[in-house]
């Protein structure tokens, strides 16, 4: 059970087995409000967008950037973030990491200009990327390999999809009942709660000794995946051969090169190079960038389609996301079940077939769609689906890996999820901005262009879900291990 943890301590090592922990409710409870905080904020300001817009003035371009600040600076800075958990200890770089992320969540609720709460978002990404690599390293060294450990990880997962799900049903109800600013300021008091139980409830540990970080590498690879997002949005004002397109593209591409090779030849790089040679976390990681890039796009879409098309009233929309909230968190704890009896490949492999179901029946989608046939239906498949295909996933890339580096490998499989979320989000946007001038140029009317255009953005994640089930296969057979 959760409620009780092994003799083993946070770290797994046997000098600290000599003492008593914390309960194990308690460490769930603290880095699972954690990552619910950090997931959250991905999707929470979604239905507020177009209050953002109207209150600030931002333009198309700079409502996308309202969401990929945040995305972007979280899923560059996630891998600094996982080897300093390993380094300063997982207690200290969690706390820093929550304290980082309310404080932006403060300023961003005050901002009064589009660049002012950009900025704030982009620091709150540099926050969550701080504190989302320690919650599910603190999980695996403070649990050992096995049922409990697996039964942790799956209410990890349930919290945070539940945390992306729940971002459009919490975002919805704070912006009509008291202002989109709230999207923001809610952060402030429940993140303060956070930070006081987790230094009340969690013990210090870390995987390293060697206090170095690789901040040129972070810097490396936040700019390329920046500036290959930016170059891609891009394309959708110049098209893919103009200067302001390319450039951008191939920059973005140049410094992740050189991000590589820097990480070759660093001693103690952000990305050690022999990591990606370990099947588990290789494929595992290719997995959950493909899937990312599908389902990080499902909120933005339906927001907007509900809000712009369907013309449903923010708390309206909000209140539409429930179903795919319980619906993930279902996947999420029915998964652990099912992988004590059944090949987790298996599981993962049915979850993306279901995910790629929904998201193609979600790609019918038209200016005068129902809810439960455009919404409801597609909606629980999709997130069902996404459940059922993550937590596998998870749990064997962390399993055979060194304690030392479970930070670093948690913060891996967050970047990929995200890096993919970030730069899906952008390639989505893009061919729906397209398909929809295009159809307006042809005569149709604002709402079926805009609907079409979401449809071909539901159609290309459908793509993306169906390669990555396809990679499920090249996870490792599972090993038979002793409890």
């Amino acid at each position: 059970m959760l409620g009780q943890r092994t003799p083993t301590g946070p770290t797994g090592s046997t000098d600290r087995g000599k003492r008593s922990g914390p309960p194990g409710w308690a460490v769930v409870l603290a880095v699972c409000a954690g990552q619910f905080l950090v997931v959250l904020d991905v999707s929470v300001v979604n239905v507020a967008l177009p209050s953002m817009r109207g209150a600030l003035g931002f333009g198309e371009t700079g409502q996308q950037w309202v969401v990929n600040g945040y995305a972007l600076a979280f899923a560059g800075f996630l891998l600094l973030g996982g080897r300093a958990a390993d380094l300063f200890g997982r207690k200290r770089t969690f706390l820093t990491g929550l304290g980082l992320f309310t404080a932006a969540s403060l300023a961003g609720g005050l901002a009064q200009s589009p660049w002012m709460l950009i900025t704030a978002r982009a620091v709150q990404g540099l926050g969550s990327a701080v504190l989302a690599p320690t919650t599910l390293s603190i999980l695996t060294t403070s649990f050992p390999e096995g049922p409990e450990r697996t039964r942790a990880i799956g209410t990890w997962t349930a919290v945070g999809a539940g945390g992306g799900a729940a971002g459009g049903l919490v975002g919805g109800l704070l912006t009509d009942l008291l202002s989109w600013r709230w999207v923001l300021l809610v952060n402030v008091p429940v993140g303060a709660l956070v930070l006081v139980g987790a230094a009340l409830w969690l013990t210090e540990s870390r995987g390293a000794t060697v206090r170095r970080l690789d901040v040129p590498g972070a810097v490396l690879v936040t700019g390329g995946v920046a500036a290959i997002a930016y170059g891609i949005a891009e394309t959708e004002s110049h098209g893919w051969s103009s200067a302001v397109s390319l450039g951008p593209l191939i920059g973005g591409l140049a410094v992740l090169a050189l991000f590589t090779a820097v990480e070759a030849r660093t001693a103690q790089p952000l990305i050690p190079l022999r990591l990606f040679t370990i099947r588990s976390v290789a494929s595992a990681n290719t997995v959950l960038f493909t899937a990312g890039a599908a389902t990080f796009a499902v909120w933005y879409f339906l927001s907007l389609y509900m809000q712009q098309v369907l013309h449903y009233s923010p708390i309206r929309a909000g209140l539409s996301f429930l179903p795919h909230t319980v619906a993930i968190i279902v996947g999420s704890k029915l998964a652990p079940r099912l992988m004590n009896r059944i090949d987790p490949r298996l599981i993962g492999a049915a979850g993306g077939v279901i995910a790629v179901a929904g998201a193609l029946w979600q790609s019918r989608i038209t200016a005068d769609g129902t809810f439960l046939g455009i919404i409801l239906g597609p909606g629980i498949l999709t997130m069902l689906g996404a459940g059922l295909l993550l937590t596998p996933v998870s749990a064997v890339a962390m399993s055979g890996v060194d304690r030392g580096e479970q930070g670093l490998v948690s913060g891996l499989l967050n970047t990929s999820r995200q890096l993919g979320g970030a730069l899906g989000l952008t390639i989505l946007a893009t061919a729906a901005a397209s398909r929809s001038a295009t159809r307006t140029s042809g005569g149709a009317s604002g709402g079926e262009a805009l609907a079409s255009g979401y449809g071909l953005a539901f159609l290309i994640g459908a793509a993306f879900l169906a390669a990555g089930t396809c990679l499920v296969v090249l996870l490792p057979k599972p090993v038979p291990r002793e409890l």
